[in-house]
């Protein structure tokens, strides 16, 4: 009788499994084919790859296809393994949160160096002036480009040329997310570790988490498998290839390239305490000015099919390069979506694919 109980309620769950799947299958391919989606999804539930698939093509003019090993420019992800680099070195007692950056970078030449600590560089709080003002419409790029990123920079020169000037805000007051203080953190590792930003992040993350697939965009190297890239023109009503930019211009604040199966692996690393201790997490998903935490956004009562969760989200987004790291925290799901193509608003995608899977 034990065994037979058993038997029907392992075929029960299994029904339940697969009504699910059927489900998420569907709302996905009905929401992709409509919205002319380009990328990958892969969604993570009870430690448990529950889907993985991908959509569309990497180059649109030869249609290749994206497939789970295409790789993909994943923009402001970047910020949440600089996020993790700054607090290693905090775990280890060679930064201070509440001490001015001036003390890591003590050539640092804007007023801000003894006003703006490393917390506010890390809640986008430093009142500093935005990295990105000159780029606030399509129209504005169009007609005068975006000298930041269109031409070359050192991450020295990007630090005295962009992210040196007066404060524009009292510190620590609003939040205003901003590259510049990005850029800045950037410098910091490199200051206090003693070695680059790329050496950090392949010794601290990439290579122990063995994310062969990950790294950093360079005009001077060729990525192998890594999607083309097309924004949305609502002027002509057409996709059309990213303008040409310096891709590591983005520094620390949003030059990495990855796939969906490595993404998982840092959040699966990052979720689980591998990367950080308890005490750590607490602080960098502890919500603050407009809800974002320590490099990524806390939403705490958010509501999905009527029930209240904790999401951490970090999205990115560079012209075609659309990207989403979403977890549900009380329930460890995890969904990641990769675009290489400007269609589709992955803030509501995402929202959309939570309601699929929490019953």
């Amino acid at each position: 009788m034990k065994r037979l109980i058993l038997i029907f309620s392992l075929l029960v769950s299994g029904g339940i499994a697969a009504a699910q799947s059927l489900k998420v299958d569907t709302f996905i391919n009905r929401f992709t084919g409509k919205n002319n989606f380009n990328g990958t999804i892969l969604i993570e539930q009870h430690d448990k790859v529950i889907y993985k698939k991908s959509f569309g093509f990497a180059n649109l003019a030869f249609k290749i296809p994206n497939t789970p090993d295409t790789k993909y420019k994943v923009a402001s992800i970047t910020k949440a393994f600089t996020s993790v680099l700054v607090l290693q070195l905090v775990e280890q007692g060679k930064i201070d949160l509440d001490k001015p950056l001036i003390n890591y970078l003590p050539d640092y030449k804007g007023n801000g160096g003894s006003k703006v600590t490393v917390r506010q560089l890390l809640n986008m709080t430093s009142g500093m002036r935005n990295f990105d003002e000159n780029a606030s419409s399509l129209d504005a790029v169009l007609k005068k480009g975006i000298p930041q990123y269109q031409l070359p920079y050192t991450s020295d020169e990007l630090l005295t040329k962009f992210c040196s000037d007066p404060l524009v805000k009292e510190p620590g007051k609003e939040f205003d997310y901003n590259n510049a203080d990005f850029i800045i953190l950037g410098k910091i590792i490199e200051k206090v570790s003693g070695k680059t930003y790329e050496q950090n992040l392949q010794e601290k993350i990439l290579q122990p988490l063995q994310m062969k697939n990950s790294g950093l965009l360079s005009q001077t190297k060729i990525t192998d498998n890594l999607a083309d890239t097309y924004f949305y023109r609502d002027d002509i009503k057409a996709l059309v290839s990213d303008l040409p930019v310096y891709m590591e211009n983005w520094y620390a604040a949003g030059a990495m390239y990855s796939t969906a199966d490595d993404i998982l692996k840092f959040s699966d690393a990052l979720f689980k305490g591998k990367l950080l201790k308890q005490e750590t997490l607490k602080q960098m998903f502890t919500s603050g000015l407009g809800e974002y935490g320590l490099g990524v956004w806390v939403y705490l009562k958010y509501d999905i099919n009527h029930k209240m969760f904790t999401i951490v989200k970090r999205p990115g987004s560079i012209m075609g390069a659309q990207a989403m790291l979403f977890h549900i925290l009380e329930d460890g799901s995890t969904i990641i979506i990769l675009s290489n193509t400007g269609t589709v608003s992955l803030d509501d995608f995402a929202a959309e694919i939570a309601k699929q899977i929490i019953q």
